[in-house]
């Protein structure tokens, strides 16, 4: 048999509203009706059309259709899940629905009553959700809102401290809508970090990149660091250089074992704005023996 896109047939997409459906399935019901459409595969098209109805409409239906995934393609070959095409007792409400399709059958069934229908779990859903750093060090309660089906609502959901760039938070039984009485999805809250003016979340590893007045390099210096988690002291030893990475143990994102923050120092010179200035340079290349590009050989 092919698989069916009733989305396609109503021409909705597939996170449509209960109130999208309607009023799509409405319009083409006029359009195509046997009773007044000059259409020559009025009846055909009308078929479809209920049929799609009958699925997108009630929530439980479609929350079986979508567990088919969306990957397939209307008029390609179809092969009915597990325990499909089983007699169940779905609710039917339209009164000229007609005869429903082998595709439609091999899910749902053709029978009113009669024996229970196959259970199956509802659908896994991912909900991605953005996280400032200092969120994602303190942990957070977040309003997150979920769309199954055409029904929507909101959870009330609190992050732990500590998550990391694409980490998966798992909430039991708040995903799709089972099937026949079967049990509901989970929800996947995927934690996403919003990028930050200083630190680059690395794991649970913070970077950071520390200036240094040529001078704290040099002689040695005991200098703030902004972390996480407040300012902290950091002692450059003398004799640092740009690139050299210092670690801060423990600084990083709280966890078993928590990250460190890593301090990669950053010599800036500063500016030979004033007379002053450009003569301390010049004394300064005076006194000193040395040339950057020795390594070179210039």
């Amino acid at each position: 048999m092919q698989y069916k896109d009733y989305y396609k047939t109503l021409g909705v997409a597939r996170d449509a509203t209960q109130d999208e459906i309607k009023r799509a399935y409405r319009k083409l019901a006029r359009k195509y009706h046997p009773d007044v459409s000059k259409e020559s595969d009025a009846e055909a098209r009308f078929k479809e059309i209920n049929e799609a109805n009958e699925v997108l409409h009630d929530p439980e239906k479609r929350a079986a259709y979508d567990a088919l995934g969306s990957g397939w393609r209307a008029g390609q070959d179809f092969r009915p899940p597990p325990g499909g095409g089983r007699r169940g007792h779905y609710r039917f409400d339209a009164d000229d629905v007609g005869d429903f399709s082998d595709f439609f059958s091999s899910i749902f069934g053709r029978a009113f009553g009669g024996a229970e229908p196959p259970r199956r779990r509802g659908q896994d859903q991912t909900v991605r959700i953005a996280l400032d750093l200092d969120e994602a060090y303190r942990g957070v309660t977040r309003q997150v809102r979920v769309e199954s089906s055409g029904n929507a609502r909101t959870l009330k959901v609190r992050i732990p401290a500590g998550v990391t760039q694409g980490r998966q938070i798992r909430l039991a039984g708040q995903g799709g809508a089972g099937l026949g009485g079967g049990p509901a999805g989970d929800l996947y809250l995927e934690v996403e970090l919003k990028p930050h003016p200083h630190f680059t979340p690395d794991g649970r590893d913070i970077h950071l990149r520390l200036p240094l007045a040529p001078w704290e390099a040099a002689l040695g210096a005991a200098v703030s660091v902004p972390t996480l988690g407040g300012t902290v002291s950091l002692k450059i030893p003398p004799g640092s250089q740009s690139g050299q990475r210092l670690r801060l143990k423990g600084r990083g994102l709280p966890g078993d074992p928590p990250g460190d923050t890593l301090v990669t120092l950053e010599i800036q010179a500063p500016p030979a704005t004033t007379e002053a200035a450009r003569r301390a340079y010049r004394e300064l290349a005076e006194q000193l023996d040395f040339n950057p590009r020795a390594d070179l050989g210039v």
